[in-house]
């Protein structure tokens, strides 16, 4: 019978592109692999995974990419703590931008996580807010005039990227079309999530791997190496804008890779 974690696998592989011949590569694996469970932050969806996903589905990593709500760092983490609780085995999570905080508070007490990988993410401790480490060093552009807030339900609003503004500040390193693609499904993230302060960070407890992005113009380096080095992380760094995953992928892969062993 298909299990819980064959569907999820499944509707992963298909949201991340759909990887001919990824079940055989994974059936052939000589040793057994962890599960990489990859979390996307906000403005974007797991897409932005897609050429990570491609080469560790084809390396025999199981994958899952699954969509993060982007409603409220507590939601968001109970969410993705909820998909975690049905994967046997170990896992290794990694996790761009605003999906840093949601790992960091949805794998603590899952002895199943192994390694914890950001990249250019946020690594918070205990009562940080994504607001507060984003501002704690200067260099940060995502500020309130370049987004769009758009209010839905009763008194709620969330929050896009401008289009005059995306590529600069989002995905310099990327080529303009894809930037376009990447801004016109964007995916808002409600206004709320930046002041709401996290919970006890699993990194205390779980090893961590850090990516920076040199270039990056949402979350400052500075603040990145600050975060990693709090956070007990090995770190590499990287010349690319905030979507290091999508501009870097071979070395995104190799990070977690790393981790996974």
């Amino acid at each position: 019978m298909t299990t819980r974690r064959t569907v999820l696998a499944g509707s992963a592989a298909a949201a991340t592109g759909a990887f001919l011949g990824a079940p055989a590569a994974q059936a052939h694996s000589s040793k057994p692999k962890p599960t990489v469970v990859l979390v996307h932050g906000a403005f974007a969806d797991a897409s932005g995974w897609n050429s990570v996903a491609g080469r560790l589905i084809r390396d025999g990593y199981p994958v899952i990419a699954p969509a993060n709500p982007l409603r409220s760092v507590s939601a968001d983490s109970a969410y993705l703590a909820s998909v975690l609780a049905t994967l046997s085995g170990p896992v290794v999570l990694a996790a761009h931008s605003y999906g840093g905080i949601v790992t960091t508070n949805a794998a603590a007490g899952n002895p199943n996580v192994k390694a914890l990988v950001y990249v250019a993410a946020f690594v918070p401790d205990e009562g940080d807010t994504l607001l507060g480490l984003q501002t704690k060093y200067p260099g940060s552009r995502l500020n309130e005039a370049a987004l769009d807030f758009r209010p839905y339900g009763e008194g709620l609003v969330d929050g896009y990227i401008k289009q005059a503004v995306f590529r600069d500040v989002f995905a310099g390193d990327v080529p303009a079309a894809t930037a376009g693609l990447m801004w016109a499904g964007q995916r808002p993230a409600d206004a709320r999530t930046l002041g709401e302060p996290s919970g006890a960070p699993a990194w205390r407890t779980i090893p961590s791997w850090y990516l920076v992005a040199r270039n990056d113009q949402v979350l400052p380096a500075a603040a990145q190496r600050f975060m990693a080095q709090r956070a007990g992380a090995q770190v590499r760094e990287v010349a690319a804008s905030h979507v290091a995953m999508i501009s870097q992928p071979g070395v995104t892969v190799e990070l977690i890779k790393r981790a996974a062993r």
